[in-house]
């Protein structure tokens, strides 16, 4: 048994941890439920770990032990090989590494990690289970707030979001020394992955909702059109998503290349929702082939839109009609996906790209060039106009690109894109620049250097400059309001100007995060399970 100097519980009163002979003194923690009462939730489903008890005595010490743990390294590929392949780049931890790196949180009680997650996952909750080796309940617990834990541990930029908040990372230590953030973006992953390796899927309820009578239309099976459809199903609603791609997943399949996150791991999400009774509509454009009048009037009760920001924006410059000239997306999907997987109009293999240049400085451009790489590409560079401090993308996949050969040419513009007398691109004329006062979005104003114009060749552009929401369904369905954007406008819980029309995700933030498609997917499905009350049964499916 072992006991530590006091900690103040918020009443004033003084809380400890009385340690167990099958306790670990970096596993045993808490955080205050009231102010009357201390919980320990993170173990109460294995109360022999320890007891709670209001003696003169805590752990500070075992936050220094917390603290004194280094961080674990996430294996991943070397750069040569993975240079020849489309598989993931991050290998993931096995299950000692996580257990270790796991007991690094020290389960503060504010768990900053937490409120900055737009989900709000609980963090330390998860990872004391995973502590002690029970990734099975630690998946779960992201599993409550979260329907695409896998997914978000890949994608997430946890760096800004929770892992920035994570005390460790800044915590003073007595030797000096620093240590970065618990790694919880690859611990979500490896628990929830290990989770479905263990069940051989996703897991389902122990008892299916008794059908309610009342059917849901979702425009869009992204992010936020996915969860959506796994909450009002959860709840018994039928739910049929419609998909303008041939395939389901939005820009889990479409935007994000196989070496940051398997197409395997959707696919069984998507098994997972049609065993749910999920129904997927596909090769359909809403606001073209059906409208959301059409829908209304139709066999649904409610309609999501969630179409994302998938009109990717133009740089307006000579040239950019030329042959060799992609979009990002259209880059993207020809790169990363099989010709049956996409329209007709985009199964045209690319050319063989030997010399490439992508435009922009976000995280859609490191896909870009990460990809050009892997199609045997001799020399790739990514232009950005601005320096790397003011890049928006995940520093991680900016190193990730250097270490597979993409060179970068900072504070450097495209101004026209040449090509020769067949129309195909063959070299991008680049100005320098040089950085201002801060703009509208706070970043330091790009300006052009005078006569320090040159020319790079090249066979293949990909322009990543950013994402608009496409105005077909704001145009199609009377009475939505937008804005200049033609993003929906919503209140607080998704609800549009239309009754029985709900939105979320990049169609109403512009173009953003999984996660916050994800969040605002869960908040519109709460409302739209609460107006389907109000909602008389019309069918039983």
């Amino acid at each position: 048994m072992s006991e530590g100097p006091p900690l103040a519980a918020p009443d004033g009163g003084e809380v400890a941890l009385l340690l167990t002979p099958h306790s670990s003194p970096l596993v045993d923690s808490a955080r205050w439920g009231g102010k009357d009462s201390f919980q320990n939730p993170r173990n109460a489903r294995a109360p022999e770990v320890g007891r709670w008890q209001r003696r003169p005595c805590f752990m500070t010490n075992q936050v220094q032990r917390r603290l004194a743990v280094s961080v674990q390294p996430v294996p991943k590929q070397d750069p040569e090989a993975r240079k020849r392949n489309f598989e993931e780049t991050y290998l993931g931890f096995d299950l000692n590494a996580a257990r270790i790196e796991a007991s690094r949180c020290i389960q503060c009680p504010s768990a900053p990690c937490q409120e900055a997650c737009p989900v709000h996952n609980d963090i330390p909750g998860a990872f004391a289970l995973l502590e002690l080796g029970d990734f099975q309940e630690a998946a779960n617990k992201f599993r409550e707030t979260s329907n695409l834990p896998e997914m978000c541990g890949r994608l997430c930029p946890q760096e800004k979001l929770c892992e920035g908040a994570c005390v460790v990372g800044f915590a003073i230590r007595p030797d000096g020394r620093s240590e970065p953030p618990v790694t919880i973006g690859k611990l979500e992953a490896f628990c929830t992955d290990a989770q479905r390796r263990d069940l051989g899927g996703y897991p389902l309820p122990r008892y299916m909702p008794e059908p309610s009578g009342r059917n849901v239309a979702v425009v869009g099976a992204g992010p936020a059109g996915l969860a959506v459809a796994e909450q009002v199903a959860l709840q018994g609603h039928a739910c049929t998503v419609f998909e303008y791609w041939p395939e389901p997943g939005g820009v889990l399949v479409y935007g994000i290349p196989n070496f940051k996150m398997r197409k395997s791991i959707v696919d069984e999400y998507l098994a997972h929702l049609e065993a749910l009774g999920v129904k997927f509509v596909c090769n359909t454009y809403v606001g073209r082939d059906v409208t959301i009048d059409d829908l209304l009037t139709g066999e649904f009760d409610a309609v999501f839109v969630g179409t994302g920001a998938g009109v990717g924006n133009e740089m307006q410059i000579e040239g950019e009609q030329l042959h060799g000239v992609h979009s990002a997306t259209d880059f993207l999907v020809r790169g990363n996906l099989r010709p049956e997987q996409l329209p007709e109009h985009l199964r045209a293999p690319l050319a063989q790209p030997h010399n490439v240049v992508v435009i922009g400085g976000g995280d859609t451009s490191m896909d870009c060039v990460r990809t050009a790489i892997r199609l045997g590409a001799e020399k790739v560079t990514c232009v950005y106009r601005r320096t790397e401090a003011e890049m928006l993308g995940r520093g991680e996949e900016r190193k990730n690109a250097r270490e597979e050969g993409v060179e970068f040419a900072m504070l450097t513009l495209p101004t026209r894109i040449i090509g020769d007398d067949q129309g195909n691109v063959t070299a991008v004329e680049l100005q320098k620049m040089e950085l201002g006062e801060p703009d509208a979005s706070g970043r330091r104003a790009p300006r052009p250097i005078k006569g320090s114009e040159y020319v790079v060749p090249a066979d293949t552009v990909a322009i990543a400059i950013g994402y608009g929401a496409d105005p077909i369904v704001p145009q199609t369905t009377a009475g939505l309001k937008t804005d200049r954007k033609a993003l929906v406008q919503i209140d607080d819980y998704g609800r549009t100007s239309r009754p029985g029309v709900f939105a979320g995700g990049d169609n109403v933030n512009g173009a953003d995060l999984v996660v916050t498609a994800l969040a605002d997917g869960r908040r519109a499905a709460e409302a739209i399970c609460a107006y389907l009350e109000t909602v008389p049964p019309r069918r039983v499916r």
